[in-house]
């Protein structure tokens, strides 16, 4: 089975991009989807009422959902597997600008929304920067040298990623991604033991993160980093 792993921005029109993905693949494939949310979404249902796949949610809540699909992403396998599907799409959330949820064994594939300007491309962090293809979307909103800089700018923060232009309304360019998933997609190993994260997640780990409130400095402890970029370990 082939695992597509799709992250972005939100409102970057990932799931747009990846419904015309599938429209491609159906015919010749059996595919399963995963929508990872933080609080509430119904992709899921317009995906299986649209296209008659498999689809299912996960929520992540209290937990960040690049971390959460990384804990679930086994069990995700095993239950694509059950379905018998031969091509896995799970679509992340993409609310944290440090991590990514892409592993060795995945086509990591980063929806950008061109309307956020030229400087955006370096702001994403690493589900652009460790990504296989970048969809450039919402082209139609602007101009082709808008376009041709933003898609310069990619190619500065991940050189060895493939960029498609993509419309998440018309579908164009995702039968494009419907022939990487196809031809450069690796199969996932049985042993997902074997399988790893192709970027550390961050290393802030602070009270903040198990539930202290209080905003005071001295009550804080774990890898902390100050204002000025200071950044140290406090605690046991």
């Amino acid at each position: 089975m082939k695992l597509v792993i799709v992250s972005g921005t939100p409102g970057s029109g990932k799931t747009a991009v990846v419904i015309h993905t599938l429209e491609n693949l159906v015919d010749d494939h059996d595919v399963a989807y995963l929508k990872v949310d933080c609080l509430d979404t119904e992709d899921h249902e317009i995906v299986e009422e649209r296209l008659g796949v498999p689809a299912k949610a996960g929520l992540a809540k209290d937990m960040c959902p690049d971390h959460f699909t990384a804990y679930n992403l086994e069990r995700a396998v095993r239950w694509a597997e059950e379905e018998g599907a031969d091509v896995l799409f799970v679509e992340t959330a993409g609310l944290c600008l440090r991590c990514s949820p892409y592993v060795d064994a995945c086509l990591g594939v980063c929806v950008a929304d061109v309307t956020l300007g030229p400087k955006s491309p370096a702001k994403v962090g690493p589900f652009l920067s460790t990504a296989d293809v970048v969809c450039v979307n919402k082209g139609d909103l602007v101009s082709q040298a808008e376009r041709d800089v933003f898609i310069k700018k990619i190619t500065e923060v991940n050189p060895d990623c493939k960029v498609i232009e993509t419309n998440g309304l018309t579908g164009t360019g995702c039968e494009l991604l419907a022939e990487l998933v196809e031809k450069e997609c690796p199969e996932i190993p049985t042993d997902m033991r074997d399988v790893r994260l192709r970027e550390k997640a961050p290393l802030c780990v602070c009270t903040l993160c198990v539930g202290e409130t209080r905003v005071a400095s001295d009550l804080h402890r774990g890898v902390l980093r100050r204002i000025d970029g200071f950044m140290e370990y406090r605690g046991e």
